[in-house]
């Protein structure tokens, strides 16, 4: 009689009772410039840590865990389905709903990293450990985004889409779709690639233009995916092959350059431990003399792009010190969030103009300069790295013709200054539906309830 009344007393409770539950309406953001930005209630599961707040005022009461899935069959039968199809109600002793939400309905939580490393600490402290690598990596992806001046600015939709991805740090289930859990989701590429997807990470695109790539859109439906990642157990390496090598949850010990936007000595001690990781992996299925070849054509893939950038950015400094580039720094509207530019203002070219944002404040030639760089560059860099050359050498044939164009426009301004005729003001963003949009909500998301 109780399977019967259970699950109807419950939905008589759900419909009658207030409940007050979810994101708090005054609920402040979070990180190094907290005070800019408010979250939006999806937030809530995208750092269940810092935003999730228990459910009051509905169900009440201490239950089993048959208790939680005799009511959920009726309420959220796909949750207990998916539950039931997984290895936590296979064991002996089944992990029950209790043991990562808490029995207590009025203080019902959101399972956190935290909470999955008390039954798996070694995943847990492997990926803890990715912090001592630095940037990029899993662990530190949340502080990436929230410590970012440009994410704080951004309009609330955008930290929303920002933190989708950004939320891998403070919650599993980004790359184990819960509640099933299963490893053999998160060994297939479809686990990485809707976060690892168009610039500046083009991985999906690379990936897939590569012959692993096109082996596995060929074989991969076929493949058993329920084996441990070890070697011989794959005939197609997938992003977990390679970056999580036998299961160890750690993706940013083999990072030798990064994202392919900074440039990075490749012959420190560090790379070079990094660089035997790498070739201990390609050498489950190649030489390892072709391997270590593989590392330096992309050791020389990112030489050439280095050149091209240099030059580029070379060509803009001296245009700066012209006085042939607008917005001059004291013509563009100061950074919200950079207070020390409203008393010195400056303009910055290269790696910290994307870092500072300025690049919202900038004329087309600079906006070009910041599209080679952080666009076209990664892809040359990410194609060459994951096996994909020739997409490599079209990015390379991309970056070449844009810094064509900058160098012709930089010879356009050159001669509007010899004739004495004023250089075009034509910035990007200063206004405009976009800028405007950004800015109004940019106020109104500060503003308390």
């Amino acid at each position: 009689m109780r399977i019967t009344l259970v699950p109807l007393v419950a939905l008589l409770l759900l419909w009658t009772l207030p409940g007050w539950s979810g994101l708090a309406v005054d609920a402040p953001g979070s990180g190094e410039y907290a005070d800019q930005w408010r979250p939006d209630p999806m937030h809530e599961y995208w750092d269940p840590a810092t935003y999730h707040r228990p459910e009051t005022g509905r169900m009440a009461g201490i239950f089993t865990g048959d208790d939680c899935l005799t009511c959920h069959a009726s309420i959220t039968p796909g949750i207990v389905q998916d539950w039931q199809a997984s290895r936590h109600a296979k064991l002996e002793k089944p992990v029950l709903c209790p043991a990562c939400h808490g029995n207590d309905h009025q203080k019902l939580t959101f399972p956190t990293p935290q909470t999955c490393g008390g039954c798996h600490p070694k995943p847990l402290a492997q990926m803890e450990e990715e912090k001592k690598w630095g940037f990029p990596s899993h662990a530190l992806a949340m502080e990436r985004a929230v410590d970012a001046r440009h994410f704080a600015d951004k309009p609330p939709a955008e930290t929303l889409s920002c933190l989708q991805c950004h939320s891998v740090a403070t919650k599993c289930d980004s790359c184990h779709t819960r509640h099933r859990f299963d490893p053999a989701e998160a060994r297939r590429p479809e686990a990485c690639l809707p976060c690892h997807d168009g610039p500046p990470h083009p991985d999906e695109a690379t990936y897939l233009a590569s012959a692993h790539g096109q082996r596995y859109q060929k074989e991969g439906a076929g493949m058993d995916w329920t084996r441990p990642l070890g070697k011989g157990q794959y005939p197609i390496p997938s992003c977990a092959y390679c970056h999580l090598r036998n299961g160890i949850h750690q993706v940013a010990d083999k990072s030798i350059w990064g994202f392919g936007i900074r440039e990075i000595n490749p012959r420190t001690a560090e790379n070079q431990i990094k660089r035997k990781r790498w070739i201990e992996i390609c050498a489950d299925c190649h030489p390892p003399d072709w391997s270590a070849a593989q590392l330096s054509g992309l050791d020389n893939e990112r030489k050439e792009a280095w050149k091209v950038l240099y030059g580029v950015e070379r060509l803009l400094k001296e245009l700066r010190s012209e006085g042939l580039l607008r917005p001059t720094a004291q013509e563009r509207p100061p950074y919200p969030l950079d207070p020390l530019a409203r008393w010195w203002p400056r303009e910055r070219i290269g790696f910290f103009e994307g870092g500072a944002s300025a690049f919202y404040h900038v004329g087309a030639i600079e906006r070009h300069y910041f599209e080679l760089w952080y666009f076209d560059n990664p892809g040359a860099y990410k194609a060459q790295a994951h096996g994909a050359t020739a997409l490599s050498r079209h990015a390379h044939e991309g970056m070449a013709s844009q810094a064509q164009a900058i160098a012709e426009e930089g010879e356009r301004l050159r001669l509007l200054g010899k004739k004495g005729q004023a250089v075009d003001l034509k910035p990007l963003w200063m206004e405009g539906e976009y800028t405007r949009f950004n800015r109004e909500n940019h106020e109104r998301n500060k503003e308390k309830p």
